[in-house]
């Protein structure tokens, strides 16, 4: 089980999401011609890719299926140079923002939309580059609420909040009561503000410094000078959130359904009076949300089989068998039809959490997207963070510098 837990957090934190590694090596497929089939660490699914594998060569005896199973960490690496080859792998692992990477050199295969009428229509826009599809999606991850419900209630309330907004507004009456903060946003860890930003449509140099994102770098400073969040929040990371989440510290924590195992094993008492609600959106009631998709290389010689099995991987019963293995969310349509992700036992916080993280994957754009130079970017927005909430320097000049900086770096060639 904490294997698994830790195998699901490489994924929420940025990326992630969950992967697989191989008993079907390259030495155990001897034909020449087979699908090559490259992972991102999913070796602790052997069996269950390897049954997968197993019953499309049945279905279709012709293909082969040779699985390669790559390390997290080297996946972007040997991907590239294997793109830049004469023989890159038939189908390969990735996430989204390497894919459209890949995308916009003219490195992939084109998938034409007949081929996805089984999958989440939000999820597959999200895929797209210039209106054209690239990838196709296999599991996804969607954060919820979790929240200390005796804490809540303490306080005086019984619905956890929706929004930013509500939160602001319940924050000092919280900490009065309860003596926690509502909770710890982990503003300058990785894309986090940009994140919270992408949720009110802000997300490029040119709306940086509008009125609304001067809005919500203020709600943060206000949340901040008053002593309502955390003076932590802008230099500790998620773990830490959690630990003080565990320690009752704080009301609210949003992550990943699989933070859930990591309370109850570490914090039994904090557990019991746990309970989940849907993602804290801002005014455009988008989720955030993770993915991992595949992708055809343009040089593949195998592209028509190489798509016959990425469609057979990602149909609704192998998607649900994945799920059911590693409490993922299905991207297949039919496949989040299906009990699993539709009913729940109001004493099972997985199960409910389950629930609510594949309905959120219905409201996820728009999505943020990475650009040119997004670790700078990612330091002027976090840099400006610590300004104006520290230093209580005037957000809007602070902003508008922000603004003309990041121009700067997309623009450079």
């Amino acid at each position: 089980m904490k294997k698994l837990i830790i195998i699901i957090l490489i994924l929420l934190t940025g990326l992630g999401i969950f992967l697989l590694s191989a008993k079907k090596s390259p030495e155990n497929v001897s034909d020449k011609n087979a699908v090559v089939f490259w992972t991102l660490q999913m070796g602790d699914f052997s069996s269950y890719m390897n049954e997968i594998i197993e019953n499309f060569e049945k279905q279709y005896p012709s293909i082969k299926i040779k699985w390669v199973d790559v390390p997290f960490s080297e996946g972007e690496k040997r991907t590239l140079a294997a793109i830049l080859s004469d023989n890159p792998p038939d189908l390969i692992n990735l996430n989204p923002d390497f894919s459209a990477i890949l995308a916009q050199k003219g490195a992939l295969t084109k998938i034409e939309e007949k081929n996805v009428k089984q999958f989440n229509k939000e999820i597959i826009n999200s895929l797209k580059y210039n209106d054209e599809l690239y990838a196709l999606p296999w599991y996804a991850t969607s954060a919820i609420t979790i929240y200390n419900e005796e804490l809540f209630r303490k306080a005086g309330f019984k619905t956890p909040p929706k929004t930013y907004k509500r939160i602001g507004q319940i924050a000092s009456t919280v900490k009065e009561k309860t003596g926690a903060y509502i909770f710890m946003p982990t503003i300058t860890e990785n894309d986090t503000m940009l994140k919270i930003l992408n949720k009110y449509g802000i997300n490029s140099w040119e709306n940086i410094n509008s009125e609304k994102a001067v809005d919500v770098f203020d709600f943060y400073k206000d949340l901040y000078k008053k002593n309502l969040i955390p003076k932590e929040t802008i230099t500790q990371t998620q773990r830490e959130a959690l630990e003080k989440y565990m320690s009752g510290e704080i009301v609210f924590f949003q992550s990943g359904a699989n933070f859930l195992n990591m309370i109850k094993e570490n914090s039994p008492s904090i557990y019991e009076q746990t309970d989940v609600s849907s993602q804290i959106t801002g005014d455009l009631g988008q989720n955030d949300f993770s993915l991992m998709n595949l992708v055809i290389p343009l040089k593949s010689s195998k592209k028509e089989d190489a798509l016959k099995f990425a469609l057979f991987l990602t149909n609704e019963e192998n998607q649900l068998k994945l799920a059911k293995l590693t409490n993922v969310i299905a991207t297949n349509r039919y496949a989040l039809r299906d009990d699993f992700y539709a009913e729940h036992e109001d004493d099972d916080l997985m199960s409910k959490a389950r629930v609510i993280s594949a309905k959120q994957l219905n409201h996820v754009q728009p999505v943020l997207r990475q650009s040119k130079g997004q670790k700078e970017i990612n330091l002027l927005v976090n840099t400006a963070v610590q300004e104006i909430l520290l230093n209580n320097t005037d957000t809007q000049k602070v902003l508008n510098n922000v603004a003309k900086k990041w121009k700067n770096i997309v623009s450079e060639k």
